[in-house]
């Protein structure tokens, strides 16, 4: 803790399910700020009554963190020591708090991390793929149709990519993976630290069949890990799609068509396939 009258925001990581991976220091920091700053207060205020730790708390959420970002600055001007804590894991990382710490640094209060569990984090350190470099996207779209597009624009990637998931739409973000990536790797991290963690690894297909064997696997928050596109799976469909706009146009099918054929057929983004194709007819004798 700061000694110094200086108002400092405390970025505080908790556990995202099993209470022991609270760190000591942590623990320390939000016993002794002057008030913490909580996704939802009643549930930090479970992990405060366990921790035996009685705090004023104040609700920041989406819905409201840019006005309670003046008011928190406020309190920290007055010279408070705060405690910034998401329902779960690390602040910011898909969780609110992002216009607060901007804002406050702006304004020259120091904001001090205090790491712990990030669902993110662990579930790359046991996935066995790739994680020198890796493309975090948190949660996407809803809606089928966007969510293919955001799939398909990064579908050449060669890093792991990494998602946030609900249980109620694991399996059409699964049935989307198949439709985009094909049979890409990917491996499920569910319920991470808690009673029924589970690591699952298959193909797109062969993840949905084993939830239709087991609906449990269904359940509970999910990091979905996808490996990247090997450099000759690019090279496979670069030829693959040359051949077949090729064919297509041959045919006379239009430019636009025949992109949208293969992005539909071998995935990647259909403005690259529309630029193949404009070219081989921009060459046809």
């Amino acid at each position: 803790m700061s000694e110094t009258n200086e108002g400092v925001l405390y970025v505080v990581a908790t556990p995202i399910g099993n209470l022991e991976d609270l760190s000591a220091r942590a623990a320390r920091v939000l016993s002794e700020v002057d008030r913490i700053a909580a996704e939802d207060t009643r549930h930090t205020q479970r992990l405060l009554r366990h921790l035996g730790i009685e705090r004023p708390l104040v609700s920041l959420h989406e819905h409201n963190e840019a006005a309670r970002a003046e008011w928190l600055r406020e309190r920290l001007a007055a010279g408070e020591q705060l405690a910034l804590v998401s329902d779960a894991g690390t602040p910011l990382i898909s969780d609110p708090g992002f216009v607060l710490v901007r804002e406050l640094r702006r304004s020259g209060f120091r904001v001090v991390p205090v790491p712990g569990a990030c669902a993110l984090v662990a579930a790359l350190s046991v996935a066995g793929l790739p994680t020198d470099r890796f493309l975090f996207e948190g949660f996407l779209p809803a809606k089928s149709t966007a969510r293919r597009r955001q799939l398909e624009a990064d579908a050449e990637r060669t890093e792991t990519r990494v998602f946030y998931e609900s249980p109620h739409r694991i399996r059409d973000l699964l049935a989307d993976l198949e439709a985009t990536l094909g049979a890409r790797r990917v491996v499920l991290a569910r319920e991470l630290t808690k009673t029924f963690e589970t690591l699952l690894e298959g193909t797109p297909g062969e993840l949905l069949a084993r939830m239709a064997e087991d609906p449990d696997q269904t359940r509970g928050e999910f990091v979905v890990m996808v490996a990247g596109a090997a450099a000759a799976e690019l090279a496979a469909d670069a030829a693959e799609g040359e051949a077949l706009i090729a064919a297509m146009l041959a045919e006379g099918v239009g430019v636009k068509s025949a992109a949208a054929v293969a992005t539909r057929l071998l995935g990647g983004r259909r403005k690259q396939w529309y630029q193949l194709a404009l070219t081989q007819q921009s060459e046809a004798p």
